[in-house]
């Protein structure tokens, strides 16, 4: 390893510019590894997808309870099996999109690299290139790997997808240019001294393909009941195996006659029902729906859950380039400051009209069109490091135009509110304008300092030009509408401060100065402190704006982000959600749980307004599921202690899981509901699931008793215990879908409907095991059915009591 170090720090560090690596020092330095090949890991391996959404302890048990039930021969109380391969599926198919697009990933997409080696220069593939190559860099070209520049003649790189300052770097002998940026202007020579993985573009690329799913609150809850119930499955599953084999005649007994088969079946009923499969596939369909319905508007959603999640931000941070603005500069104004100069008008127009006009300039095109085309004498293009650029026309060589920044054209002056430029400078830059200043002079200008690009003596101020940036015409709409909704925002850019500050206020953001950002605290606590008590921040780094999120999280903020450069990308990622502009680069939309595809910032009220129908509905589909959850588990355990047989088959479970939670819970997860997003979802849908599945149990229970005192027989038995449920469960679903509508009403009479049918038909009695209860059991049906729907009526309105007593204590 030190051989090599030593190698490679020679050859790589003194390779003469004029001649560039010798073939024999590029052989060696690629047998070395210095190649700038990078292929990243992948975000996720395709193994590990399929073994978190396939190979789970639930789908283990279902999956087993299944194979055992085909191998008895019941292939029609196998039905279940359905519901976990279709939660497999959806959650397979959810992550390998995910997967899709951070594999896509690439900031370093450069077609060809140009390096000079043994004294000629030559294009090579970017994965060519190796550490101590000297890159010839060329207006329109990727710097490949992370260089040193050794030459320039006027070189300037566009970083802003990197670093977020919006304008381009002059770039001098000793400067860095780090992969990814653009040359936008002028040439160089550089050395290259970081490659491959090493590179600033592909460690910021692997960081953002580090993968991540979306933070959902709905997801982590069911998960959480998943694992309750986990832990509980086994124990209780031995105990009534054990009491459904006991009922069976004893296990030596019930092996010996064959009735152990039914003991198995009673158990897989038991333990199927425990667990709330449909639960999890009731959502990820609720969440496809969503993100369906958002693709119709514009609005990509990366990741199912997305959907779900703006509906919980509380605090959104907006990128100001390319969200809150369209990233372009547009003339705004002109105020003249001599009105006895002419000519002025013709000196805008040809700088508009330059072939290298820089972006600024080229604004003022529109406004000064150049009549005609017209020679120059003298032209010294733009500098961004003397900022400003001179022009004497052929037909009046003696007046020298001046255009720049002010105090680099005008000196004190321009910054001096008690002159009259420096007051009209000095108010405008207030507003957050950009200011230019047009400066003549009639002073002679000498070749030596045209040659040395000096400032011309003796300028006079004619006028100062504003620009402003293009304001998004639906940001300020955007804005107000979640302010209305308590959600927090913080525009944070990498431009100036008081430029950042003024687009804020265009937009209605009531703000003061913005915050510069190179005086943010290191330390995280203090760095919250900061962004509680500050709206806008400018002059952030990738780095910076990344640490801001994860500072807004750590004191309980739900936070969105949104941005469309590179700058972005690792904010976008860490954030609970992201979204992407979809004009931005593809590591931002790659990383992003969003995509705004037409690039409308007014689609997000959409966005939380899908995510809140998402989330209100699968709260109140959920009591359903986790009633039923509650009402299986206890009397798993009651049947168990008390030694009964079980009082369903599987398939007759399939009515009741079907006609009350699976048919109209699909319907109540797709309604229109504009209910305000609380947290606590899983406490509130528990506080009502838990007693009104005790109850339902303690009633199948006392009928079961009842029932066996009355000689019912066990299909009788049966038969009643799933009218029960049906009728029970069917009225706990009209509750729950208060208050109701015609199409609610619709929904809770077709399930009754269904539920006589099944009934009646005699195909469907015959496959379900169905008969005729007898007399005494009916009274007995009605009794037990009419005493448990009034008790599940208690218990709803205990709810909502305890709801709206616990949301005024929250806002108290």
């Amino acid at each position: 390893m030190e051989a090599t170090a030593s190698v490679t720090d020679e050859n790589a560090t003194d390779a003469d510019p004029r001649t560039g690596l010798s073939t024999a020092q590029v052989v060696r330095l690629t047998a070395a590894g210095e190649t700038n090949a990078f292929t990243g890991d992948s975000s996720r391996s395709a193994w590990n997808i399929v073994r978190a959404n396939v190979f789970t302890l639930f789908n283990g048990i279902v999956g087993a309870c299944f194979l055992v039930l085909l191998l008895l021969g019941r292939w029609q109380d196998a039905l279940f099996g359905l519901a976990a391969f279709g939660n497999a599926i959806i959650g397979c198919w959810q992550e390998f999109r995910a997967k899709a697009s951070l594999d896509r990933l690439a900031l370093l997409n450069a077609p060809r690299a140009r390096v000079r080696r043994d004294g000629q220069d030559h294009e090579i593939a970017p994965a060519e290139v190796v550490r101590g190559d000297i890159l010839i860099l060329r207006a329109g070209d990727q710097v490949t790997a992370d260089a040193v520049v050794l030459e320039h003649r006027a070189l300037q790189i566009d970083e802003s997808m990197l670093t977020g300052e919006s304008d381009a770097v002059d770039k001098q002998d000793g400067d860095d240019a780090l992969s990814g940026s653009i040359v936008v202007a002028g040439e160089g020579v550089a050395r290259a001294v970081r490659v491959g993985a090493d590179s600033y573009a592909n460690k910021f690329a692997a960081e953002a393909k580090r993968f991540s799913l979306v933070a959902s609150e709905l997801r982590t809850s069911v998960d959480r009941v998943l694992k309750w119930v986990g832990w509980g499955i086994g124990p209780i599953g031995l105990l009534v195996l054990n009491a459904q084999m006991m009922v069976a005649g004893g296990w030596v007994s019930a092996w010996k006659s064959g009735t152990w088969t039914q003991a198995i079946v009673n158990t897989i009923s038991a333990l199927t029902a425990m667990i709330p499969l449909g639960l999890v596939l009731m959502t990820s369909i609720a969440f496809a729906v969503g993100a369906a319905r958002l693709a119709s508007r514009q609005v990509l959603v990366n990741e199912l859950p997305a959907v779900e999640g703006l509906a919980r931000v509380d605090i959104i941070c907006l990128d100001k380039t390319g969200t809150l603005t369209e990233g372009e500069l547009a003339y705004r104004d002109l105020e003249r400051l001599d009105p006895d100069v002419a000519g002025w008008d013709d000196a805008l127009a040809w700088f508009g009209a330059a072939p290298d006009a820089n972006a600024t300039a080229r604004c003022l095109r529109a406004a000064y069109p150049a009549a005609s085309p017209r020679e120059a004498s003298v032209y010294i293009s733009f500098s961004s490091a003397r900022k400003w650029s001179a022009l004497a026309l052929e037909d009046r060589p003696e007046e020298i135009w001046v255009l720049g920044a002010p105090e680099m054209v005008l000196g004190d002056v321009a910054t001096d509110a008690g002159t009259e430029v420096g007051e009209a400078v000095t108010r405008l830059a207030a507003e957050g304008l950009r200011t230019l200043v047009l400066a003549v002079t009639t002073d002679a200008y000498a070749e030596a300092a045209q040659a040395a690009e000096s400032l011309p003596t003796g300028l006079a101020p004619v006028a100062v030009i504003t620009f402003s940036e293009k304001v998004r015409p639906d940001a300020a709409q955007t804005l107000s509408y979640f302010r209305d909704q308590g959600v927090g925002v913080r525009v944070i850019s990498g431009d100036n401060p008081r430029t950042v500050a003024a687009i804020a206020r265009q937009v209605g953001l009531d703000v003061g100065e913005g915050y510069d950002a190179r005086q943010l605290p290191e330390d995280d606590g203090e760095l919250g402190d900061v962004l509680e008590s500050h709206t806008v921040f400018g002059r952030v780094t990738p780095e910076q704006k990344k640490r801001m999120v994860i500072a807004l999280q750590a004191r309980g903020h739900t936070v969105a982000m949104t941005g469309d450069g590179v700058n972005d990308a690792l904010a976008i990622k860490t954030a609970d959600i992201g979204i992407a502009m979809n004009s931005g680069s593809p590591a931002t939309k790659a990383v992003a749980r969003l995509v705004l595809l037409d690039g409308q910032f007014s689609h997000l009220p959409d966005v939380v307004a899908e995510g809140r129908q998402v989330i209100a509905n699968i709260e109140r589909v959920s009591m359903l599921f986790l009633t039923k959850t509650i009402y299986a588990t206890t009397l798993a355990v009651l049947f168990g202690i008390m030694v009964l047989e079980f009082p369903f088959l599987p398939r007759q479970l399939s009515i009741t899981d079907g006609l009350t939670i699976g048919i109209p819970a699909f319907f109540l997860a797709l309604m229109p509901n504009t209910q305000r997003y609380v947290p606590g979802f899983l406490r509130r849908s528990l506080t009502f699931a838990i007693p009104a599945g005790l109850l339902i149990a303690i009633a199948l229970t006392v009928y079961t008793r009842a029932a066996m005192a009355l000689g019912v027989s066990e299909p009788q038995l049966r038969t009643g215990s799933t009218i029960i449920l049906a009728i029970v469960g069917i009225w706990v679903l009209a509750v729950l879908a208060r208050p109701l509508n015609r199409y609610k009403v619709l929904v809770v009479g077709a399930m009754f409907v269904a539920l006589a049918t099944i009934f009646t038909v005699p195909l469907s009695t015959t496959f379900f095991q169905l008969i005729d209860p007898g007399e005494e059991a009916a009274y007995l049906i009605a009794i037990i059915a009419v005493l448990t729907i009034l008790a599940i009526e208690i218990v709803r309105l205990v709810h909502r009591r305890v709801l709206a007593s616990s949301a005024v204590g929250e806002v108290a």
